[in-house]
């Protein structure tokens, strides 16, 4: 499939239902806590859903080679990848699903501030400068304590969320600048699952018990996340990422936070300060200048 230059119905409609499951999929995170460690369970998650994928792109004879150039950049995205969700999962076991969601999914921001150096034809016009002062304000807002949440409280998760999102711009940026966009899908994302699996699984004792209380409940929603959110979800993700312009994919992820923040109020009861919406409003509204399209001028009449 040959490279697009805009989002059609089809990567739309898939950016949607991707995106509204992403941010749920902090709730279920945070519920699974319950039962296992964060590192622990980002690194059994991993490694369960290697072996779907695995299986998924032999049955489909997807184009798989660890000797085509792209061994070191895979370790490096893996390496990436173990970063972004050692700090999201552990985030969310220091502040709300909510504050988790508003800082994770600043990752737009990041990217478009990233492809402005490093992409071709994606610099930052004037409106999409505004947009990056705009969404940063809003972060700050919200780190600063002026959401009126208690900052002394969830500052530490806040921050590791924030991390989580600049590993995620870095691997977007990774996947899209280097020989990994001529990978396949599920080759990028077995380098992932099999470094991360590798690496998390490694340094989860040095955080604690790894095994809380596992309840029925806890491995049904694990089991969601290896085979709905990561099997599936991150293939289709990566396909995205390499046949799609990165900003104009990125910006449909202003609809993660949403949804993440609404899974937080149903599930959990966060509390949705006024301070707080301001500045999900003001992230949300920056990554929109970011990624708004630009308008061509008209030719002048001669």
């Amino acid at each position: 499939m040959p490279p697009k230059d805009r989002i059609d119905a089809l990567a739309a409609t898939t950016l949607v239902v991707m995106n509204v499951l992403l941010g749920f999929n902090q709730a279920f995170v945070k519920l699974v806590n319950d039962g296992l460690a964060p590192v622990f369970q980002s690194g059994l998650r991993s490694a369960c859903a290697f072996v779907p994928v695995l299986a998924w792109a032999l049955l489909m004879r997807k184009r798989l080679s660890v000797t085509d150039g792209s061994l070191g950049l895979g370790v490096v995205n893996g390496l990436l990848f173990s970063g972004e969700f050692c700090l999201l999962f552990l985030a969310l076991d220091y502040t709300t699903v909510a504050r988790v969601s508003l800082f994770f999914y600043s990752m737009p921001v990041w990217v478009a501030l990233g492809a402005h150096f490093l992409v071709a034809g994606e610099r930052l016009t004037v409106p999409r400068l505004a947009g990056l002062a705009v969404a940063v304000g809003g972060m700050a807002l919200a780190l600063s304590g002026g959401d009126g949440a208690d900052s002394g409280a969830s500052w530490v998760g806040d921050l590791l969320a924030l991390g989580g999102a600049l590993f995620w711009a870095a691997i977007t940026l990774l996947t899209r600048t280097t020989r990994l966009a001529r990978c396949s899908p599920e080759m990028n994302l077995l380098y992932q699952l099999a470094v991360s699996a590798l690496v998390l699984m490694a340094i989860a004792p040095l955080f604690g018990e790894m095994v809380r209380e596992v309840t029925p409940a806890v491995v049904a929603i694990f089991s969601f996340q290896v085979v709905v959110i990561v099997a599936i979800g991150f293939v289709v993700w990566f396909w995205i990422l390499t046949n799609y312009p990165v900003s104009n994919m990125a910006s449909f992820s202003l609809l993660a936070p949403v949804f993440g923040v609404f899974s937080g109020w149903l599930i959990f009861d966060d509390p949705l300060t006024p301070g707080f919406v301001v500045a999900l409003l003001l992230v949300g509204s920056g990554i929109f200048l970011i990624n708004r399209p630009s308008v061509p001028r008209r030719a002048e009449s001669t």
